[in-house]
């Protein structure tokens, strides 16, 4: 059987990709450390919760929506925790479950973080293209996102509110 090899282009664009999947989160949580002392990934989280409902979700669709394994959430929400960020409840649904629940000290770092990690993230994907390359971009990684998650049983919905904070 002979290797389907990536011609130029596609190696090209692969390398560019995987450039940018390394430097991007890189600069996303330089930025972060410096406003706020705060990884990315815990930002997200508290960007998630930010967004929830009642500013509190299950730990399970938490892990899912931050892309953290449930370890990796139960360490990341201990440190929020030790913070005075988060806390957790048992779920007032079933009892059985977790909920994490941001705090008002929580809300109070996303809102004021949210406008600087909005810059960076506007000066480091969007700031380099056109309108016309951001809605290229935004068609071509649908498009990869339906082949790799056809049903949408992986992925988070994301909301199209604009101010959300990232």
């Amino acid at each position: 059987m002979t290797a389907r090899w990536l011609d130029d282009t596609q190696q090209r664009t692969w390398r560019a990709w995987l450039t940018l999947a390394e430097l991007l989160p890189r600069e996303l949580d330089a930025q972060l450390q410096r406003d706020a002392g705060l990884s990315h990934a815990a930002y997200v989280v508290l960007a998630m919760l930010s967004e929830a409902p009642g500013r509190s979700r299950r730990m399970s669709d938490l892990a899912r929506r931050a892309n953290q394994s449930q370890s990796r959430l139960s360490h990341t929400v201990a440190r929020l925790e030790d913070r005075g960020w988060v806390r957790r409840e048992r779920s007032a649904e079933d009892g059985r479950g977790n909920v994490a629940v941001l705090t008002d000290a929580g809300w109070d770092l996303v809102r004021s973080v949210a406008p600087g990690h909005v810059d960076a993230v506007r000066a480091a994907l969007f700031d380099p293209l056109t309108p016309e390359q951001t809605e290229s971009l935004r068609e071509v990684l649908e498009t990869v996102v339906e082949v790799l998650d056809p049903d949408s049983s992986r992925r988070v919905a994301h909301g199209g509110d604009a101010r959300a904070p990232c």
